[in-house]
């Protein structure tokens, strides 16, 4: 399993309307709207990196509304 935090931007006023389509897609563990930088952080888990890949691109990054993403990925030290 491989997990990823999501930090979103999105258009002014949007982040809630962001928040609630995203946390309705398979594969998302954790969605909070936050201050900041970024309006909304994701935390992602898949069976592997493609599927994570194919998650953030294919659903996430169409979601209407966000102007830009920035992936991490979660490592264990």
């Amino acid at each position: 399993m491989v997990q990823a935090y999501i930090l979103i931007q999105t258009e002014v006023g949007r982040a809630r309307d962001v928040a609630g389509v995203i946390a309705e897609l398979a594969g998302v563990v954790r969605v909070d709207a936050v201050t900041g930088p970024y309006d909304v952080v994701v935390l992602t888990e898949a069976n592997n990196v493609d599927e994570l890949g194919k998650l953030i691109v294919s659903k996430v990054q169409m979601v209407p509304g966000i102007t830009r993403t920035l992936t991490c990925s979660v490592v264990r030290l």
